[in-house]
């Protein structure tokens, strides 16, 4: 998930309280957010530089916070304060409006049809009357760095150009025009420079390179004007050096331009939302018309706000508590959203009013889990799973695949049929010739064994994909096959359950957190170690495919039925995996026996 770097101080000026660590750790918890880490800048600094300097009584106090994914609204500490100071009830949901200016007078920018070789979508907004401080603007410009990084898919989908309004002058055009055609002074730099030119400067440039490839290769550059051929931003790479902001901007021209047109209004709206509250005319965005060719035209942004009726005996459902109406509005408005009973008569729904802060809310059960999250995960009344409703290995196996993919996995398939050195040398096993099924006169070499083990499929999914956003959450439910001397055939399946975690760390406690729950669900309780009535995990350091003294045995009823732990370096090595990297497995047979 991602995470938000914000100053202990600002933030509790901006909620309006203090709270000691434990305290809001304790807030973050109840409102679905998770204060990850706790440290200083000149902490941070001197952990990059690999410094040893003892820290400083003064140094201000950063507090890392984890935030859903989807809640793009909370990637800045305006939108962070705001949603805990409504969850608090100090204030309700801002009410966000578009300046009331005819369209004649709004600003326009026209839309050339040679962008949609490129780059075929722009939005854009104004903030009028807006005032910085060092704070707010750090801010500003962090929020778009997140955005860049999350929603916007380092700038493949969108990308977000600020400019001093005042320094410009509209009408404004958005063309694409051959690289060699296009000239100006790029941000942080002195002289002209050609686009072609600057493609081969940004090849060296540390930020900058890694998003040449959006459009380096492509015969026409997307490129901004303004009515006197100033360039405002050559998108996704450079703003112009022209109209670039400072401390003392008081008008923001904010332009999104995209692939992704509904993505480039979302990402405009968490702009525009989260800092009209510095504007003197507070949560009022100047609107922008967008004009393509042969007449069509949009308003940008979209600030309106979107109703939907969700059923309440859904929601008590969903959630295993029956609540009232009244409570349920109550508990919505707390998570930012307008909600009231809806009409007598039939079936009680909730009308709920989504602004457009939340785009993350697209379905009853977005809200339905916000009224969850607001009554407290730990005020709902814990329920063991039925195990004897289970009555066939399929039924389990789908039982499991919507539990494990609830908590955020992606089921894969693999080939259940694998090269030798795959099963053995790469998982750092050796081969004891009892146990894996070896293929008589193989095809191919990438087919020489039956696997014994389902974490390879995951690991070469991995090693393939490893250039993808982190984290890489993976699971498969299938079988894997053993030689037995008491099966007619000589071997039997063995049918295995396994996740995978790949991130920035080893994510070894989410990896026992997913076994706890598996083994919640299937109604089985964690006992002390030797007790045959559940399940325990005992210290291991046999399996060398994980690291020595990192990884465990799963113990159900008295026999061993898995393993979790963390990937040995040398298997990452081998599958060309340069992250850290957790894995569980386990039989699921024995459940169903149970």
């Amino acid at each position: 998930m991602p995470t938000v770097s914000v100053g202990r101080d600002c933030l509790f000026a901006a909620l309006g309280q203090t709270y000691t660590q434990e305290k809001f750790e304790e807030l973050c918890f109840n409102f679905g957010i998770e204060l990850d880490d706790v440290t200083t800048e000149k902490a941070i600094m001197r952990k990059e530089c690999h410094l040893e300097e003892e820290a400083d009584d003064d140094e201000e106090v950063i507090y890392k916070i984890e935030v859903p994914a989807n809640r793009y609204d909370l990637l800045c500490l305006e939108g962070l304060a705001q949603a805990l100071r409504v969850f608090n009830g100090k204030e309700g949901t801002p009410a966000y409006t578009l300046a009331s200016i005819s369209k004649e007078s709004m600003l326009k920018i026209h839309v050339h049809k040679e962008t949609s070789k490129i780059r075929p979508y722009v939005v854009c907004a104004v903030l009028r009357d807006i005032n910085f401080d060092e704070a707010s603007y750090n801010s500003f410009i962090e929020l778009q760095d997140k955005l860049h990084e999350n929603i916007c898919r380092r700038r493949t989908l969108v990308a977000i150009g600020t400019h001093d309004l005042d320094t410009l002058q509209g009408p404004f055009t958005y063309e694409a025009l051959p690289p060699e055609k296009i000239n100006f002074v790029p941000l942080k730099q002195e002289k002209n420079f050609r686009a072609d030119e600057l493609m081969e400067v940004y090849k060296s440039d540390l930020k900058l390179k890694k998003y040449l490839h959006i459009i380096e290769n492509s015969p026409v550059y997307p490129v901004i004007y303004d009515c006197r051929r100033t360039v405002l931003s050559l998108p996704p790479i450079i703003n112009g050096a022209h109209s670039s902001i400072t401390l003392k901007t008081k008008n923001v021209f904010i332009e999104c331009t995209a692939t992704d047109l509904t993505k480039a209004k979302i990402v405009l709206n968490t702009m525009v939302t989260a800092f009209s509250l510095y504007c003197r005319n507070k949560y009022e965005v100047e609107p922008v018309e967008v004009v393509y060719d042969g007449g069509k035209s949009l308003i940008s942004p979209e600030l309106s706000e979107y109703s939907m009726e969700v059923p309440l005996s859904y929601i008590s459902r969903s959630i295993g508590v029956s609540l009232k109406a009244d409570e349920v509005a109550s508990l919505l408005n707390r998570m930012q959203l307008r909600a009231e009973k809806g009409a007598s008569g039939g079936e009680q729904n909730i009308k709920v009013s989504v602004p457009p802060t939340r785009s993350d809310v697209l379905h009853p059960c977005d809200v339905m889990e916000d009224v969850a999250i607001a009554y407290g995960y730990n005020n709902i009344p814990k329920t063991k799973f039925p195990s004897s409703e289970v009555v066939s290995l399929i039924e389990l196996e789908d039982l499991l695949r919507l539990e494990v993919a609830m908590n955020g996995f992606t089921e894969i398939k693999s080939w259940i049929l694998c090269s030798y050195q795959e099963n053995f040398a790469m998982l750092n096993r050796t081969d004891d010739k009892s146990t894996a099924v070896i293929i008589a006169n193989p095809r191919s070499a990438d087919f020489e064994v039956v696997r014994t083990t389902l974490m390879l499929g995951g690991l070469k999914t991995i090693g393939k994909n490893k250039n993808k956003s982190k984290p890489i959450k993976l699971f498969e439910v299938s079988d894997t096959v053993q030689l037995d001397g008491t099966k007619d055939v000589g071997a039997t399946n063995v049918r295995r359950l396994t996740a995978l975690y790949c991130g920035t760390n080893s994510g070894f406690e989410r990896i026992h957190s997913l076994l706890d729950r598996v083994m919640e669900v299937m109604a089985t309780p964690f006992v002390p170690i030797g007790d045959s009535s559940g399940y325990y995990i005992q210290r291991s350091d046999h399996a060398r495919e994980f690291l020595p003294d990192r990884q465990a045995s799963i113990i159900y009823k008295g026999k061993h039925i898995g393993m979790f732990g963390i990937v040995h370096p040398q298997v990452l090595k081998n599958f060309d995996i340069p992250d850290p990297c957790s894995v569980l497995e386990l039989d699921i047979e024995p459940f169903l026996q149970a």
